[in-house]
């Protein structure tokens, strides 16, 4: 079945579940016990559909991959040689080889000098410059918020962002009468660099086999656990040690509706929608986690319609009043008091990567077990520049 199959599928789904919930529904709008198990089954073969293909997505992704070529058309005259642009620093093939053949315990004392342009003020050696853009990309897909957000690298640990606090305004004047001066007023936002890493373990025998890639398992087990603590953080932290979250309750983004009650009902998503203003929303998204989604499922507008759609072509989202939303397992849950949902445009949440990760070989910690160790570190921090481009909906006290 093909994955435009399967959206048809899910949509005509999501039809009859519809059907169901309005033809079930008492007085009151609530379902029986029977009739609430039996919603849930259908809803949980929509959410079991939408996971199928995102899994043929993927798939579909790592397949056009792997069939690219993989070498290099020739298009210059055979016995010539094109020119080519000597990569210099952690970009060269030397510094690559030599960093490799390090973490390997291989020809160690050749190498020092090549990797000498690598190495930073703790006693670790930065990563390779291909190797970190695969990193970078790795941690891009284990993270939902990074592709949202805008992303800078900084060389220092601090990062100085100037702020309009406020903006000057025009006055209506007389004949002949002076100008009036209304000048814009600036701030100063600053972004960190927060450390946060991870220690890895890996057996000698794994090291010492040649087949084995380990470029590709640092990568993937880094990206794996420091994508999780990142998006944690880019959602709720606190900014105390971490990045501030977009939930965050100082420095997070601004409270656009409160709800009536302790659901969440149409005309609170309503007040959330339109507390965004108009030039944000063109490009806002909805942030929440996948027990909202449930609940939103439910909801209808004015008009009788579902203000949930989901997707029936390859490329087009699923929709929350018409607009994409992303689903994070540490957006709050719908409490009391909580802030349960963020929509607007994320892109002024702003990530700051500090140039260069750092990897440090552990040769005696688990040398009784065989084993090496392996500790990651990458400094990072995220903070929202402008904290009306997005709005959040709290539940109500």
């Amino acid at each position: 079945m093909t994955i435009q199959e399967l959206m048809e599928k899910r949509a005509k789904a999501w039809d009859t579940a519809r059907d169901f919930l309005d033809s079930k529904r008492n007085a009151n709008g609530l379902l029986s016990e029977e009739d609430s198990k039996t919603y849930d089954a259908m809803e949980q073969q929509i959410v079991d559909l939408g996971k199928e293909i995102e899994r043929m997505q993927r798939a579909e992704r790592i397949s056009q991959e792997l069939s690219a070529a993989t070498t290099t058309p020739l298009v210059t005259t055979p016995g010539t040689r094109a020119a080519e642009t000597e990569k210099t620093g952690i970009a060269s093939d030397d510094y690559s080889k030599a960093f490799w053949n390090s973490v390997r315990n291989r020809n160690y004392v050749d190498v020092r000098n090549s990797l000498h342009v690598g190495e930073d003020t703790e006693g670790g050696y930065l990563v390779p410059d291909e190797f970190e853009r695969k990193l970078i990309e790795a941690l891009e897909e284990e993270n939902v918020f990074r592709p949202l957000a805008t992303r800078i690298q900084t060389s220092s640990g601090d990062r100085k962002i100037p702020v309009v606090t406020s903006k000057g305004e025009a006055v209506w004047m007389e004949e002949e009468e002076a100008y009036t001066l209304s000048d814009d007023a600036f701030g100063q936002l600053s972004l960190s660099a927060y450390k946060v890493g991870t220690a890895i373990k890996i057996s000698e025998e794994l090291l010492n086999d040649s087949v084995f890639d380990l470029p590709a398992y640092i990568a993937k087990e880094f990206a794996r656990r420091i994508g999780a603590k990142e998006e944690e953080a880019f959602v709720v932290g606190d900014g105390v040690g971490k990045p501030t979250g977009i939930f965050a309750a100082t420095g997070g983004a601004q409270e656009g509706a409160i709800s009536n009650g302790a659901t969440i009902t149409f005309d609170d998503m309503i007040e959330l929608f339109y507390s965004v203003k108009s030039p944000y929303r063109k490009k806002s998204v909805w942030l929440l986690n996948e027990q909202t989604i449930k609940a939103l499922r439910k909801i209808k507008d004015n008009t009788g319609n579902y203000i949930w759609q989901p997707s029936v072509s390859v490329g087009i989202p699923d929709t929350i009043l018409n607009r994409p939303y992303v689903t994070s397992v540490y957006a709050p849950t719908i409490e009391a008091g909580q802030k349960a949902i963020a929509f607007g445009d994320f892109s002024y949440y702003w990530i700051a990567d500090r140039q260069g990760r750092s990897l440090k070989r552990l040769n005696e910690l688990f040398a009784m077990n065989g084993q090496i160790g392996f500790l990651a570190s990458q400094r990072v921090d995220g903070k929202l520049i402008l904290p009306e481009a997005v709005k959040v909906l709290t539940m109500k006290a």
